[in-house]
This record gives C-alpha cells, structure tokens and sequence, in this order.
C-alpha cells in the first residue's frame, strides 16, 4: 500500500513555517514535509502533507491521533481504511476543483 496521493494543494493563506514536520520514508530517508490541509472522515481527523523540497511530488495522507492531550501523525496501516480515506480525499479535491 503506498501513502502517496495526487493533486494535494494548498488553499489556505498563512505560513507553513509552523506545519513542517520530519517524515522517515520506507528507505530511512528523512522528508521536511508541509501540512497543506487537513480534513476529517468517520470522525477521525487526517492531514495531507507535501515534501518542502519538492511541492509538485506526491502529497502523503497521515491519521492524525491524540494521546494524552498530544496530537501526533500516524502511518494508515489498515488497507480499508486507507482506500476510505483517499476515496474521500479525493471527492473534497474534485469538490474544490469545481467551485
């Protein structure tokens, strides 16, 4: 299963700055990713991030989850509900798209 998604954009005006985060690939790799939106379905909330240093390459779709107060990303693991969520992804981009 691959986290990676097309046609994230961001539609929001403020600094990303503040939403960068440290993301280790398969290959032990580490990304500076950007949070460009955030949306929620089955009342979980998820975020979509892009790579700072490469904004045009495949956006990377996180759970967001919180314990004990923290909010923290966390890797989609279970296949159905990865296909849910980028089948919803999806629908808001196509949403936004024709507005």
């Amino acid at each position: 299963m691959s986290d990676h998604i097309h046609d994230a954009s961001c539609d929001h005006d403020h600094d990303h700055e503040d939403d960068i985060f440290i993301v280790t690939d398969q290959d032990g790799v580490e990304h500076e990713m950007v949070m460009v939106y955030t949306f929620e379905a089955n009342d979980r909330a998820y975020a979509v991030l892009l790579d700072r240093n490469d904004m045009e390459a495949d956006g990377v779709i996180f759970r967001i989850d919180e314990e004990d107060g923290e909010a923290f990303l966390a890797s989609i693991e279970d296949e159905e509900e990865w296909d849910r969520v980028v089948q919803i992804y999806n629908e808001i981009v196509e949403e936004q798209e024709q507005q």
